[in-house]
């Protein structure tokens, strides 16, 4: 269906509620046939954990979707939505070149032990079948991959194709700033997670208030990118489920989630990141989100420093030809088109040396 003609259904489609909820469903469960749960069948790293951390709590889970390559895709989400919705319009891209593995925080905790032991069980399970992944982190999801990269105590690491960072946060200091210094204001998100850490679990309802705080903020910005678009069942399909996580995850699990952020190591402070093949991507309006003193912000616009993070990465801004439709930071559901296509160069770019480690 054309683009022009998709805007003149999709209006049609407004007025008759039940037609829109059929779409959705009937997109719903295509997606459910397609996205599969899976478990390696080797999980030692996991299970040396079970005597210190709650594998119900703190246990991500993983969802495979079968591509027709051989190189996977790993995707690690930000705080929301859940991986498997995150790339709901990069999909199609990634199966080209290979099956994609989701990887889901758990609702009612979070440990950045446990989701280290998994990511190096799945990796090692496709390096077993001569397959070396790419991992596909967004926004919050880029720091845990940092951290599994330059902290893991292995020698030497599970083999990986290549890394994809996009919206990059790479520590607590990109999104709060000390409480001092407030040039340029102070946004949303960082009042309410410098709240939740100044918090420090002495009340434990203090946290809960504003966790709950935070879960209306991640409505808001979703509702926000949705405004003045025309949403397409798929878009209107992914919002139901991106809402259900926001009220699904318990002040406990959003809270993990914030005390992992604290834990990240600030950008440069612990060497290269990777130094295989590495796509970054910044958003145009990432400033409207990350705050302006940001250290990743910083490293990246900055070609020399970045150039010490990856070493052998490409770094691209991603923008908009469209008037008043800036891309806003880890948009990759509602600017999809900008995304899709410098990181469909990027994954071809990998292509020849596929075929040459082939032969």
């Amino acid at each position: 269906m054309t683009g022009s003609v998709l805007p003149r259904v999709m209006r049609s489609m407004a007025g008759h509620p039940a037609l829109v909820g059929m779409a959705c469903a009937a997109t719903g469960l295509l997606r459910q046939m397609s996205i599969k749960p899976f478990v390696p069948k080797n999980r030692r790293r996991e299970f040396l954990l079970r005597e210190r951390v709650s594998l119900h709590a703190c246990r991500a889970q993983i969802f495979k979707e079968k591509g027709t390559g051989s190189v996977p895709t790993i995707v690690v989400g930000g705080f929301v939505p859940d991986a498997t919705e995150q790339v709901e319009f990069q999909r199609a891209l990634f199966r080209d070149y290979g099956s994609i593995y989701y990887v889901n925080y758990p609702r009612h905790g979070f440990s950045s032990e446990m989701f280290f032991a998994q990511l190096a069980d799945l990796i090692e399970w496709l390096n077993n079948r001569d397959q070396k992944p790419i991992l596909f982190g967004v926004s919050f999801g880029c720091g845990l991959i940092a951290r599994f990269l330059q902290e893991s105590p292995e020698a030497p690491l599970p083999r990986i194709r290549g890394v994809v960072m996009a919206s990059p946060v790479l520590c607590a200091d990109d999104l709060i700033r000390p409480s001092h210094d407030k040039a340029g204001g102070v946004r949303m998100l960082e009042s309410n997670l410098r709240r939740i850490l100044s918090a420090g679990g002495n009340d434990s309802e203090v946290p809960g208030r504003q966790i709950e705080r935070a879960r209306r903020c991640f409505q808001a910005l979703f509702e926000i990118g949705a405004q003045n678009r025309v949403l397409s069942s798929r878009h209107l399909s992914i919002k139901k489920k991106i809402m259900q996580v926001i009220e699904d995850t318990p002040a406990t699990g959003g809270y993990q989630r914030v005390l992992a952020l604290k834990q990240f190591t600030r950008p440069g402070d612990g060497g290269p990141i990777f130094a295989g093949p590495a796509l970054t991507l910044l958003a145009e309006e990432e400033e409207n989100l990350l705050v302006p003193s940001s250290p990743t912000l910083q490293m990246l616009c900055n070609p020399h420093r970045r150039k010490a993070l990856f070493p052998n990465g490409i770094f691209r801004r991603v923008t908009s030809d469209t008037v008043g439709d800036a891309v806003a930071h880890a948009s990759l559901i509602f600017h999809h088109r900008c995304y899709n296509p410098l990181i469909g160069s990027w994954y071809e770019k990998l292509h020849p040396a596929r075929l040459s480690e082939a032969v």
